[in-house]
Formats: C-alpha cells, structure tokens, sequence
C-alpha cells in the first residue's frame, strides 16, 4: 500500500479529527483506515484501573456512532486503505499513585494497517490515551474509520490540577448525578472534583464525630452522603483518573452547625439583616472566641482528612463578617478580658490552629484567597491559594511565592447569569453575566505574569458552580460544554508552538463535534449554536 507524506500538526492545526482537547503534538497522513473488531488490550496487566478501563473504553467504541455533525451529508464510508487491527495498551509504572505530581502523558500511535499502540508511564496517562483514540473513531454509513493515518501524538497536559469544584450543599445531587458528572469529566480529561460538600445551608454528609450534624444538618434521609458513598465516589473517579478533593469551608458559612451546635455558632441566621453579616442567607459563622469552636474544626478536619484520602484538604476561609462576630456577645466578652485580643487576632489564631492541625496530618492546604489578602495571617508557603474575586488576584498570589490556583469568577463561575434568587429582587446576580463559553475558552490564567518561576506557580485552573439554583435536573446543561472550554486551554494551553493564540472561531466547531459527542454518551450537553451552524461551519460568524 501506498502511505501518504505524513504532515506534523500542532495544537491549532488539527485537520480531520474533533480532538477535544487537542494534544500537544499529533502528526497525520492522508490516509483512511477502517477500525476492525479486534478489541483494545492491555495484556497480562495487574492494574484492576487499566482493565476496568479498557472494558470501559471497548464498551464506549462498540457503542459508539459519532458522525461530526458537519459530514451530515456523507452517507458512505470513504474508501480505506488498511484496518487497525486493535490497539495494544502498555504501562511502564506499577505505581497507581494520584496526585498533583502525577504523569498523565501517553504516546499514541495509528498506522495505516495492522495493530495500533498505546504507551503510558503511568496507567493514569493511558486513560488520556484511551479517551483520545476513542475520539479519533468516526462512523460513516455504518462504517467506523480513522482518518488521516498514521496518526502519531505525543502528549501531556500544560496544567496538573483541571478542575471542577461542585456545591452539593446548597441543593443535592444524587450519586447518579456526580457519577455522570465524573463520566463528562473524563470525557475531556478534567482531573480534579473539588466537592464541596457542606455549607450554611445543609451538612448532608455522614459524620462519625458528630453523627448529629448529619441527623439536623441533612435536607433529608434520602438526601446524605454515607461513608460509603464518599469512598465510592472517591473510587469511582480513581478509575477515571479524577482526584477528589473535599472542602469544608470555615471558619463563615458555618450556620448548619447551629442546628445541633448552636452554642458554636455567632449570628445565626439574622432577620432581617442577614445582608450585614452574611453574603448570602443564612446568616453564621464559628464563634472565634471559643475553644470548642476551634476544637470543633480541628476535629472535623481530623474525621474527614481521613475519610477523603486525596493529599489536599480545602479549609475555604472565604467571605467571613467582621460584624457577625463584632455583634457576639462571646467574642466582646474575651476581647474586653483580653486587652490585646482583637477580631482580626482571634481569626489570625483560628486560620493557625486549623492549618496547624492539617500540617500534622501531613496534608496541603487549600484555601480561598481571602485567607492570603484579606486578614492578618500569614498562611504556609506549602498552602495553595484558590484565586477568585478577580483575575489580577492570580499574578499577585504567586508574586507572594504562593501556588495558585486559577478560579475568577468573571470567567469561571458557572452560576452566573440566571439573576438574582432573592424572591424579592427582580434583578441580577452579583456575578453577571453568564460566561459562555467563549468567554472562558479566552480566559488566560497566565495573564500580566511574566516571570517565569511565578508562571511555575500557577498549577491550576478551576471553574465552579455554586448551586443556589442547580440541581441534579439542570447539572449537564449549566456544566457542559462550558467546562469543555476550560479543559482545552488548561490542557493544551492557548498558544500552539509558533506563538499563536487560538481563537473562538478557529475551535468552534471541534467544540460543536465534542458536545454531540457528550450528547451520545449521556451527558446532556446544551447546544452551543442552532444546529445548522454546526452543519455549515464558519457561515455563523460576526462579519468583520
């Protein structure tokens, strides 16, 4: 057979494939290849996460018809030039450790005829693998084929930690959700679930400590999270190479505790004037000025710094009210007996001995970056600052020697947009408009840094939703394919190796293929345009 002079793409240029995201470097032929019966194989393997992946993935294949919804109109496979013969998985490293460090890059090849081949250092970058040579299968008139081969690509993500932080507090998702959710976000190698779990409004999870703060915590008795719904969702994404991440928010949004500690908790839940202590209702904030307070804290981070086995643990530490613990009559009380003792000292003391107690668990420590800006403390230089209030917050956390990772939520904050929840203000939310999509592909989380050891510093990007008006009945539309956008710039960057930066346009349609994709598979992604732009690519633009 004849082989066609093979082209080297890199990120931008990818011809014939809806890769999403790109790889970092993907060489192509001109050639068709039909995709035959043999199945993918790992061999002899002893990773359970390889094998179960590979069912996974022949499953998903033998399933899957993706036709790109731009060839709607070819009804007959092209002609071929060969069969893949299978593809053979190998995995250098027995270590099936997950962690920021951990490496998720895999070599892939495709020939033109005979057996393709995938090589990871680690089983977690043969995921990656799997995932993109699941995309490179199109079907045509009932005929799966691989085009452009020999297909090569080399590759590994620009950033480590490519999450998504859910709020499971403010509304519930059933398991069923948060499976399906880890599903969409292997589907475009997303590698962190940021779980939010508890919050003012409800603790819907099961603690062995203080069984009572699920018992007056949780909505309901069908609306909790056991111990062994945590390690199965914990396991779950394991399998899918997802890390997941818990975060209880202290020392504010803290008013559930009430419900079974009220002797723990200043302000709770003012009214009216929940506006003067609080962001949102309800109202109430750990009492500072008590040692059982903090004891309190340290023993829930205790049980579930247990209970959640990732190496990072989120202490939150955002939006606390001065006036809340101002008005305490506790907190008046230590500061008037204690000449030297102020608000600020008593919140420095708290953020010490929580970050203290994590420290001893030998544990990283993730925080809200109003932990860093706005109060006295001096958190660990081993502390990761979660930036979000606005974009400059980034370049100005790593010029403090500090990680970041990126969260702004005038670009990622996926609740925006819907107005305001109040049922008494017919207006918008405080963070309008909605980021579409585009918005959050444009976003550059390097942005106004130019050192390069700060750039080092930046190590992750995160997009959020905040679910005072999301449950499981909205959760695909409000995530997909938005958190798609992120994926791509935090995996393959925004700038391919001849310094150009990738547009909205230019993505556009691979973006339209991988929502259809979604769609297929179950994840009930909205659509991004009316569907004839899809089928008419760049007939859909602004005239310049």
């Amino acid at each position: 057979m004849k082989v066609a002079l093979a082209t080297l793409f890199t990120l931008s240029s990818v011809l014939g494939h809806s890769l999403w995201p790109l790889p970092i470097t993907y060489t192509g032929g001109n050639c068709t290849t039909a995709v035959g019966n043999v199945p993918i194989s790992a061999g002899y393997t002893t990773s359970q996460i390889l094998a179960d992946a590979v069912g996974r993935y022949n499953a998903i294949i033998d399933k899957e018809k993706f036709t790109p919804p731009a060839d709607y109109k070819i009804k007959e496979a092209p002609s071929t030039s060969g069969t893949v013969a299978g593809l053979s998985v190998t995995v250098n490293s027995s270590d099936e450790t997950l962690n920021l460090d951990t490496d998720e890059s895999y070599t892939l090849h495709v020939p033109v005829d005979g057996q393709a081949t995938l090589h990871s250092e680690t089983v977690f970058g043969a995921l990656r693998g799997l995932e993109t040579y699941s995309q490179l299968i199109i079907s045509y008139g009932g005929k799966k084929v691989i085009q452009e081969t020999p297909v090569h690509i080399k590759d590994s993500p620009l950033l480590h930690h490519r999450g998504l932080m859910l709020d499971t507090a403010r509304n519930y998702y059933p398991l069923s959700a948060l499976k399906r959710t880890l599903d969409a976000m292997s589907y475009n190698k997303v590698n962190v679930f940021h779980w939010h779990i508890v919050d003012a409004q409800s603790w819907p999870v099961q603690s062995n400590k203080y069984p009572e703060l699920q018992a007056k915590g949780a909505y309901g008795p069908d609306m909790q999270y056991s111990y062994a719904d945590v390690k199965e969702i914990i396991q779950y994404g394991k399998a899918r190479g997802i890390r997941v991440i818990p975060e209880f928010d202290m020392p504010g949004h803290s008013y559930i505790v009430h419900e079974s500690h009220p002797d723990l908790v200043s302000c709770p839940n003012v009214q009216p004037g929940w506006d003067k202590r609080a962001a949102e209702p309800p109202s109430g904030q750990l009492n500072i000025a008590k040692a059982a307070a903090t004891e309190f804290a340290k023993n829930i981070i205790d049980e579930y710094a247990a209970l959640f086995t990732d190496e990072m643990f989120h202490l939150g530490g955002d939006e606390v009210n001065r006036q809340c613990w101002e008005e305490d009559p506790d907190v008046q009380k230590y500061i008037k007996s204690h000449p030297n003792a102020t608000v600020e000292s008593l919140l420095s003391d708290f953020y010490t001995n929580v970050h203290g107690e994590l420290e001893r668990l030998n544990k990283t420590a993730l925080s809200w970056e109003e932990t860093l800006f706005h109060s006295e403390y001096v958190p660990p230089k081993s502390t990761i600052i979660q930036t979000w209030i606005d974009q400059e917050s980034i370049p100005k956390t790593v010029a403090k020697g500090y990680r970041s990772i990126a969260s702004p939520a005038s670009a990622y904050y996926l609740d925006c947009g819907h107005g305001a929840w109040l049922s008494n203000f017919d207006g918008n939310s405080w963070c309008d408009p909605y980021k579409s999509w585009m918005h959050i592909y444009n976003f550059d989380p390097f942005a106004n840094i130019t050192n390069s050891a700060e750039k080092k510093l930046v190590v992750g990007a995160e997009v959020a939703l905040w679910s005072e008006q999301s449950d499981e009945t909205s959760i695909d539309n409000y995530l997909w394919p938005r958190v798609s956008a992120m994926a791509e710039t935090s995996w393959a960057g925004k700038v391919d190796s001849s310094g150009h930066v990738r547009t909205t346009a230019e993505v556009a349609q691979r973006l339209h293929d991988q929502r259809f994709r979604l769609v297929g598979r179950g994840i009930m992604a909205e659509p991004l345009q009316p569907l004839w732009c899809a089928r008419n690519p760049g007939n859909c633009l602004l005239p310049s």
